[in-house]
């Protein structure tokens, strides 16, 4: 049996035993059957049940709950969401592409509501995100930014611009010249959100067999290696894992994590944090942080490659040139933290599989004809994602005509991605784009051409 605890710092550091649940004892029926027991199939499995609690609903998950990214992600519960503006008024106009992102803010106060009122212990804080501009090109692009949110709708309340000092007083970090600050976002404990969420959905009737592998979803049923589960709807959750039983819908990308050892008070009071903010900065090479409750930092950031014919593999969680480059990151982001030779230790390492869609838009979706329902391609915004996915899939297989099925992510199809060696070409050219552009930036002090130039590469991210 694989060592669960070893999956992340949050697995290690949860308060049960990781021990599978049975697998499926054999064939069976059900009105709803989940594959996948991360975040968006136990959500949806949730909604499903509260919507009506006589469904019968199955969940089936190839290793245990959580055992993917909604277990290993970077505990960030926020109001992002991977679609470009654009994209959201092409399919719903701009009330459209208004309403997905008010849905989104709502469901960072969801998911804290739902945790809050079932007793689920994810150290879950509202405690917002802070980006910091760390050069003058830095700070240009967060004005802009600020600007156009503002242009379409938003206002101070939902993200604002942070002197010098402002941005300090949430984090004094290196270099720091301004910031934005914006409080639609949960600092979380990931595993013990999906764990916790699992243990509720059992409660309310739901049946999850973890350890049961899915070898083929059809219309009506799906495959298992422990027998077949008949049903009228069959929701696909795989997320990072798609791959294996819908080619090339989305591929799976790679983002690695460090976390350091408890930091004392006096190391946190030089750093700062104390709201538990989320952090990151305005490079092009994403990075992401908390400030966690047992007072570790959690780091992470992309840089791993994408792996030739869309192969996940645990060997793929652990990049030693990624994590150094990690920990050499946070040492520069925050000198507090001392030198590798005699400052804070890092003692956590680890990583997995997101999902991205060619046009780097998340969707959920039913087809009414065959029963089949889908959501994902998150781009690593999938906590709260998630969320928003399973109340919709609910609403879509009960039928209810409610605003969250007529948003315009729901029925969205992106083409599928190149066959290889292109994929492999021009996922992993993209992702050294951004690195390389963030050298550029740093060098030059200008924006980076090169980064727009590779914008229809990633989406316009």
């Amino acid at each position: 049996m694989p060592s669960y605890a070893d999956l992340s710092l949050w697995h290690a550091t949860l308060d049960e035993p990781l021990v599978p649940r049975p697998a499926l004892p054999g064939d069976t029926d059900a009105d709803v059957v989940v594959v996948g027991a991360g975040l968006t199939g136990l959500w949806t499995a949730y909604y499903l049940t509260r919507a009506d609690p006589k469904l019968r609903v199955v969940v089936l998950e190839q290793e245990i709950a959580g055992f993917g990214a909604s277990g290993r992600n970077g505990g960030w519960c926020s109001a992002l969401f991977p679609t470009s503006w654009d994209a959201l008024v092409a399919a719903g106009g701009t009330d459209g592409a208004l309403r997905q992102h008010r849905a989104m803010q709502e469901t960072v106060r969801e998911v804290v509501r739902v945790a809050d009122a079932e007793g689920i212990a994810a150290h879950q804080h509202r405690g917002g995100t802070v980006t910091l501009a760390r050069s003058p090109v830095q700070l240009a692009r967060l004005r802009a930014d600020v600007a156009t949110a503002h242009a379409r709708g938003f206002t101070e309340e939902d993200e604002r611009l942070l002197t010098e000092s402002e941005a300090r007083s949430v984090l004094d970090a290196d270099g720091v010249l301004g910031g934005t600050f914006t409080p639609h976002c949960a600092a979380v404990h990931p595993a013990r959100l999906v764990r916790g969420l699992a243990r509720v959905v059992e409660a309310g009737g739901v049946r999850v067999h973890e350890r049961t592998r899915v070898t083929r979803i059809s219309p009506g049923r799906v495959e298992t290696d422990h027998g077949t589960v008949r049903a009228a709807h069959v929701v696909r959750a795989t997320e990072g894992w798609t791959d294996r039983l819908a080619p090339r819908a989305v591929v799976p990308v790679y983002s690695l994590m460090v976390a350091t050892e408890p930091l004392d008070e006096a190391t946190w009071a030089r750093i700062g944090l104390a709201d538990r903010p989320t952090f990151t900065d305005a490079r092009h090479l994403i990075i992401y942080g908390q400030r966690t409750a047992d007072g570790r930092l959690a780091f992470g950031g992309r840089g791993a490659p994408y792996h030739f014919g869309s192969r996940v593999d645990p060997a793929y969680d652990a990049e030693p040139r990624v994590f150094d480059d990690l920990e050499r990151t946070l040492r520069g982001l925050l000198p507090q933290l001392g030198d590798a030779a005699t400052g804070v230790r890092f003692t956590h390492r680890w990583g997995g599989p997101l999902a991205i869609a060619r046009d780097w838009a998340a969707s959920v979706g039913l087809d009414r004809a065959t029963g089949l329902a889908w959501a994902g391609g998150y781009v690593g915004d999938g906590v709260s994602t998630t969320n928003l996915a399973g109340r919709t899939l609910a609403d879509l297989i009960t039928g209810a005509d409610t605003d969250l099925v007529h948003l315009p992510w729901v029925q969205h199809r992106s083409r599928r991605w190149e066959p290889e060696p292109l994929r492999w070409l021009g996922i992993n050219a993209g992702l050294r784009a951004m690195t390389l552009a963030d050298a550029e930036e740093e060098r030059t002090g200008r924006s980076s051409r090169l980064a727009r130039l590779m914008a229809p590469l990633t989406g316009g991210h």
